[in-house]
C-alpha cells in the first residue's frame, strides 16, 4: 500500500504517495486529477523493483496552491520535479506523466536530461514549440471557443466547476473516456452555456472508475479548480519561456502511449505529428503505443497494458 506524507520542494509543500524500493519513478498526474490517478501503477511498478512516487502537483489536492497565476509556469513545474527528486535523496529518476503531467515530464527530460533516466508520456505527445503562442493561435482558429481559451478566462471555469465538483468530475471523466459512444470531436465551448452543459451526465460510471474513486477525486478538489486551471493560463507564457529550447530534441530514452479514442491525439495536426515521432525522436524506445478503444484516462482505463509497457520500458534502461 502506498504511504503518504508532505515534503518541502522548490519553496512549496507537496503531498506525495510512495511505495516500493529501487530506482525512483515519479508519476505526474493531469487535469482534473490527483495522485490517485496512478492507483493501478503503484503495486505493479513496486513489484517490478522500483520506488514509485506520485505527488499532488502544485495547485492540486493537499499540496500548496500558490495564488499567483505566474507561479504555475512550466519552469516552476519542472522545478518541482527536480527538487522532488533531490528531496527524496536521489540523483536521477524516471519521469512519467499523463495529460498535463506529460508536458511536465517531457520538459523535465528536455531541460534536465542529466537528471532523467527515461521519460514516458501518456496521452499528450512530446512538445513542439510552434511559431505562435498556443492560446492566441487557438483563439484565432476557433473564435475563442476552444476549451483552452475558455479555461484561460479568469474566474469563469473556476466558478462553473466549483458549483458541484462531483458532477463536474463525473461528467469530465465520462466525456473523455473511451466508453462514451460517438465520434471524437474538437472540444469547443459555447461561452454562454459553459463547458459542462454539453457533457452527458452518465447514469452509471464506467467499470474502471468507481464511486469510491469519484469520492477520493471529489475530496481532492475541495479547495476548488483554480490551481489546475492556472496551468492553462500559463500556456502563452510557457511558449515565451521555452524560446531557448526551440527545435531542441529530447535525448533521454522515451516512451509515448495514447488511446485510440483520446481527444488529445486528435487535435489539429497531432495525428500527423505522432506518425512522425520515430523520425523526430532518436531516443524513442519503440513506436508510439496506441491502445484500441481507450479514451483519455490512459492508465486508469487500460492499467494492465500501460503497466506492461512501463515495466518493459523501465527495465530496459535500469
Amino acid at each position: 500500500m502506498a504511504e503518504h506524507r508532505m515534503i518541502d520542494v522548490n519553496g512549496i509543500r507537496l503531498h506525495i504517495a510512495e511505495e516500493g524500493e529501487g530506482p525512483l519513478v515519479v508519476l505526474l498526474h493531469g487535469f482534473p486529477e490527483s495522485w490517485h490517478s496512478w492507483r493501478h501503477q503503484f503495486g505493479p511498478l513496486a513489484a517490478a523493483g522500483f520506488r514509485v512516487v506520485a505527488p499532488d502537483q502544485r495547485g492540486y489536492g493537499r499540496s500548496d496552491h500558490p495564488t499567483d497565476v505566474a507561479a504555475y509556469s512550466i519552469l516552476h513545474l519542472v522545478g518541482d520535479v527536480v527538487a522532488l527528486v533531490r528531496a527524496l535523496g536521489e540523483e536521477k529518476a524516471y519521469v512519467v506523466g499523463h495529460d498535463w503531467g506529460a508536458p511536465v515530464a517531457w520538459h523535465t527530460a528536455l531541460l534536465r536530461p542529466d537528471l532523467v533516466l527515461g521519460v514516458a508520456g501518456l496521452s499528450v505527445p512530446p512538445p513542439v514549440r510552434g511559431p505562435h503562442p498556443p492560446l492566441a493561435a487557438m483563439e484565432k482558429a476557433f473564435g475563442g471557443r476552444f476549451y483552452w481559451n475558455y479555461f484561460d478566462r479568469p474566474g469563469v471555469a473556476d466558478a462553473e466547476f466549483a458549483r458541484d465538483p462531483r458532477t463536474t468530475l463525473r461528467k469530465f471523466f465520462y466525456a473523455a473516456s473511451g466508453d462514451r459512444p460517438g465520434e471524437i470531436v474538437q472540444p469547443l465551448v459555447d461561452p454562454e452555456r459553459g463547458w459542462l452543459a454539453a457533457l452527458e451526465d452518465p447514469e452509471e460510471l464506467p467499470g474502471w472508475f468507481t464511486e469510491g474513486d469519484l469520492d477520493v477525486l471529489t475530496e481532492s478538489f475541495s479547495r476548488g479548480f483554480t490551481g489546475g486551471l492556472n496551468w492553462y493560463r500559463n500556456m502563452d507564457r510557457n511558449w515565451e519561456l521555452t524560446a531557448p529550447w526551440q527545435d531542441a530534441v529530447i535525448t533521454p530514452p522515451a516512451l509515448y502511449v495514447y488511446g485510440e479514442r483520446d481527444l488529445v491525439p486528435a487535435f489539429p495536426g497531432t495525428p500527423e505529428f505522432i506518425a512522425s515521432l520515430p523520425e523526430r525522436m532518436p531516443s524513442l524506445h519503440r513506436e508510439p503505443v496506441e491502445l484500441p478503444g481507450c479514451g483519455h484516462w490512459t492508465q486508469q482505463e487500460r492499467p494492465d497494458e500501460v503497466n506492461a509497457a512501463l515495466v518493459e520500458f523501465l527495465r530496459a534502461y535500469s
